[in-house]
């Protein structure tokens, strides 16, 4: 009787010591075999070039080592392993380094009290930093991207909710729109307000103006995410409810809204993080001022993405360093809003805070009172 072959178990995910040594010895081979190959050929030259080959002999050289040691398909694993985190770690890398760089160049202006509390309407460009600021910028992203939230989410909220909900060709339709729109350039919802707003309808440039051209760019996000989100509400929740006898309707508020609560809340910071990053469209319909301006229905606003594509023009180093200063504070302005989007999500889909238990007791507890004519034990 012949003998069976037990199969032996794969563990692709272990970490040993020899495979650290295949990843750094791996590392410094690509790296000195790249020198040496530029330094041979001419042809070959430029930072690009350089990381590139670098990468191609590192998880090449990776690969053959593995293979020292282990089967086909682990070596296969191992290969793929290494060449998609050593791309997520040149992303993460590049995301730090503009991050560092944005925040290193505006060091001097974000260091100044002044920064945040002055608008430059009285600062000339060879001014030092310690006069002047952004506080104009502040004010005016934050009115713009406020009312254009305003004026976005009733309206891509209901039209994910109609999309999710009322099947059909005219759903279909909306959601193909909803779909191009999407990739919408940001300069075209600019001219699209300029020429309605302001050269048809009269009226002047404002933060109202501009708040409706960022609605233009947030409102495809804002229905497409929650498209999607709502879409994953399990079907079975709203079948309970409608087999309760429930509306519809009450069902959408009640049931299917709640459970996608944080997904909600990040569709709506998405389309906030596209909205506030645009400079065009505030260019075009808000014009640029250096003064702090509280009314946005009337008279030019600026944004920080504008007020920094305008500083960063200026061949003075301290104009420059503001300029930074309003890329770095926009950057810590669009991490306050993740951040608030998680605290307003809440824990998860269809997770409930102590509160909102505490309420659901008490209604269940009034509830039971009510049909059964006596007080809950």
């Amino acid at each position: 009787m012949p003998e069976l072959l037990l199969e032996r178990r794969r563990s692709t995910a272990t970490l040993r010591s020899t495979d650290l040594l295949s990843l750094f010895g791996a590392a410094g081979a690509s790296v000195g075999l790249t020198a040496l190959v530029f330094a041979l050929f001419a042809p070959f030259n430029g930072k690009l070039g350089f990381v590139l080959l670098a990468w191609v002999l590192f998880v090449g050289l990776y690969t053959l080592l593995v293979s020292f040691d282990e089967d086909s398909p682990t070596v296969r694993d191992r290969a793929a392993t290494v060449a998609v985190h050593s791309l997520a770690f040149v992303v993460l890398l590049a995301l730090v380094l503009i991050v560092v760089y944005t925040f290193f160049r505006g060091r001097d202006a974000l260091l100044q009290s002044n920064f945040y509390t002055q608008d430059l309407s009285n600062t000339g460009p060879l001014d030092p930093i310690a006069s002047g600021g952004i506080v104009h910028a502040i004010i005016g992203t934050l009115e713009q991207i406020t009312l254009g939230l305003l004026i976005s989410i009733p309206l891509g909220l209901t039209c994910a909710v109609f999309l999710s909900e009322v099947p059909g060709r005219f759903a279909r339709l909306v959601r193909t729109i909803s779909e191009a729109m999407t990739a919408l350039p940001s300069i075209v919802a600019g001219l699209f307000i300029y020429a309605s707003w302001i050269l048809v309808l009269g009226q002047g440039k404002s933060g109202l103006a501009a708040a409706l051209a960022l609605s233009v760019m947030m409102l495809p996000i804002i229905i497409r995410a929650s498209d999607v989100v709502l879409r994953l509400v399990p079907g079975s929740l709203k079948e309970a409810s409608l087999a309760l006898g429930t509306s519809q309707w009450r069902t959408i508020w009640h049931v299917t809204l709640p459970t996608a609560r944080s997904g909600l809340a990040t569709a709506i910071i998405l389309g906030a993080a596209r909205g506030i990053g645009e400079t065009s469209p505030v260019l075009l319909t808000a014009g640029y001022t250096a003064t702090t301006n509280l009314n946005p229905f009337n008279g030019a606003h600026t944004s920080l993405p504008l007020a920094a594509f305008t500083l960063v023009q200026s061949p003075n180093a301290t104009q420059i360093a503001r300029g930074f200063g309003a890329g770095a504070t926009l950057l810590v302005l669009v991490l306050a809003l993740f951040l608030l989007a998680r605290l307003i999500g809440g824990r998860g889909p269809g997770e409930l805070t102590r509160r909102q238990r505490a309420r659901r007791t008490t209604a269940s507890t009034a509830d039971l009172q009510r049909f059964t004519g006596s007080p809950a034990s």
